[in-house]
């Protein structure tokens, strides 16, 4: 990793974590002004929302807004936003009723630390936050305001996150899923995220639709070759690396794109991806981090 890409990403990490606990810290102001009773609820939320990780989808609403002449405060809304959709959706991922893991980025995942009932809760008060962040936030316009909370409703929703997330269930049942049909899946519970993300970066920016239209495909193709390469470490990886347990997939006898193209292809298919998110970057100038990030994630070993 380059010191330019390690630099930014830290600093974007940090940046996005000291707003999120504010904003936590506002949250529990508010229930306290009305007498809930809730404190292990906020334990919970700050367990997961604190665990670390790449803060990958922050980065991308920083570095678009950057790339389209914005600056960082008008994004530190939508960064936090994102990250606590993301989160939200780590807590449901893990619980028994779907993926069960016991391990997220290295620490006890939300249900093993709290029990089932407040991590369920945990994510849905992170579902909700993200909203009143955004209409909240000084810096936007209303007409900016409306269109974030519209991309970010749409990403997570039935035909986005939520939408992938059933397709996968549904794809457990099933011994003859195709490569096709495990690409629009992922472009949702996977994909949708990313696109979103880039998209909202832009948005903050007071970007042109043309920009917005390119990265949300670029975010459609990294989301796509990250999830790939998410199949491949489940393989190739090992729990240290990953902070998560592996073999999980093969263990669930789930359908991956390693089980039905084997490693090589598999990575020759996230290689193509990565290219065509390289094309989209040419809409934009002083892309220098973005292309680095692009090729990071396809390189990656965690």
């Amino acid at each position: 990793m380059s010191e330019l890409l390690n630099t930014k990403l830290t600093a974007y990490a940090d940046r996005v974590e000291k707003y999120m606990l504010a904003e936590l810290e506002n949250l529990q102001k508010q229930t306290a002004q009305k007498n809930f009773s809730v404190s292990g609820l906020f334990d919970a939320m700050r367990h997961s929302l604190t665990a670390g990780g790449k803060r990958i989808r922050p980065a991308l609403i920083y570095a678009f807004c950057q790339v389209c002449g914005g600056d960082l405060q008008f994004a530190d809304s939508s960064a936090c936003a994102m990250e606590m959709t993301h989160t939200s959706s780590l807590i449901f991922d893990d619980l028994p009723a779907m993926d069960n893991d016991d391990f997220r980025r290295g620490k006890p995942s939300c249900h093993k630390a709290f029990g089932e009932a407040t991590a369920i809760l945990a994510g849905d008060a992170l579902i909700c936050a993200p909203f009143s962040v955004l209409a909240r936030d000084s810096h936007l316009n209303p007409e900016q305001k409306l269109q974030l909370i519209r991309i970010l409703s749409e990403c997570e929703g039935i035909s986005g996150m939520i939408g992938g997330q059933m397709m996968d269930m549904q794809f457990e049942q099933r011994t003859d899923v195709t490569a096709g049909e495990l690409e629009i899946m992922c472009l949702g519970k996977t994909g949708a995220l990313m696109q979103a993300s880039c998209q909202m970066g832009c948005v903050c920016a007071g970007a042109t639709p043309e920009q917005i239209a390119a990265a949300g495909n670029y975010g459609n193709y990294v989301g796509l070759a990250f999830q790939i390469m998410d199949d491949i470490l489940d393989v190739t990886s090992t729990s240290e690396q990953l902070g998560k347990p592996v073999g999980s997939d093969a263990e669930e006898n789930k359908t991956t794109f390693v089980t039905l193209l084997g490693i090589a292809q598999a990575k020759a298919r996230a290689t193509e991806l990565t290219a065509l998110a390289h094309q989209q970057l040419n809409q934009f100038e002083d892309t220098g981090f973005l292309h680095e990030l692009t090729d990071m994630l396809l390189t990656r070993v965690q």
